[in-house]
């Protein structure tokens, strides 16, 4: 009885490996949520980031990327708590429309930034096969989101016609933010929140516990 029992309960627990990748409604609801929230840091973050980036800017041009890292923070936070297929793109995609909805000097182009920045932090979680969620993916996530940012910027603004020098500048700053700032910080964070018991119905949650 006790041997039919737990293998019961074993078959219940295992879980098949496509539904690792299933979206659930709790998903969908913490994903909207993430993107509000790291939408209103977007926000606050337009004046001091866009300060930060024109002294740095004016110090050597393309230095003003390194205050760009907060920007990419909801690709690498939505990645690493959902852990699901389209999730870095979503939550900053989310958190782009907030920023831009609440105002900003951007306007819609912020959307269009949210889904560069999105997209690279997503194809670097994407690569890894949505396993490996450590702090060296999240910094090469962030990464990835400054690279989508470069891409989008040669196009979307004068950027293509400037130097090479001035180009190679900002994309190295671009990726040195998004490392620290969106990559780290974000870790950070998302451990932080682990550690509150928030995430327990997802698997960053629980392997936050298992390694305190």
């Amino acid at each position: 009885m006790h041997t039919s029992t737990s293998a019961r309960a074993t078959a219940a627990s295992a879980v098949h490996p496509g539904d690792r990748f299933r979206w659930r409604v709790v998903d969908i609801v913490v994903a909207a949520v993430l993107g509000v929230a790291i939408g209103l840091v977007f926000w606050g973050w337009n004046t001091v980031g866009g300060l930060w980036f024109v002294a740095m800017d004016g110090l050597t041009p393309g230095l003003g990327g390194l205050a760009v890292g907060i920007w990419l923070l909801g690709g690498v936070v939505g990645g690493l708590v959902i852990r699901k297929p389209g999730a870095a793109l979503l939550v900053e995609l989310i958190a782009a429309i907030v920023s831009a909805l609440i105002g900003n000097v951007w306007g819609v182009t912020t959307i269009f930034s949210g889904l560069a920045q999105g997209l690279g932090a997503e194809l670097i979680f994407l690569a890894f096969l949505y396993l490996r969620f450590t702090l060296p993916v999240a910094m090469l996530a962030g990464a990835g989101a400054g690279i989508g940012a470069w891409v989008l910027e040669l196009f979307l603004t004068p950027n293509l016609a400037k130097t090479v020098e001035f180009n190679l500048i900002y994309l190295g700053s671009l990726i040195v933010s998004g490392a620290l700032l969106a990559g780290l910080v974000g870790w950070l964070l998302v451990r932080a929140l682990a550690a509150t018991g928030a995430l327990s119905r997802f698997a960053s949650g629980r392997d936050a516990r298992r390694d305190v």
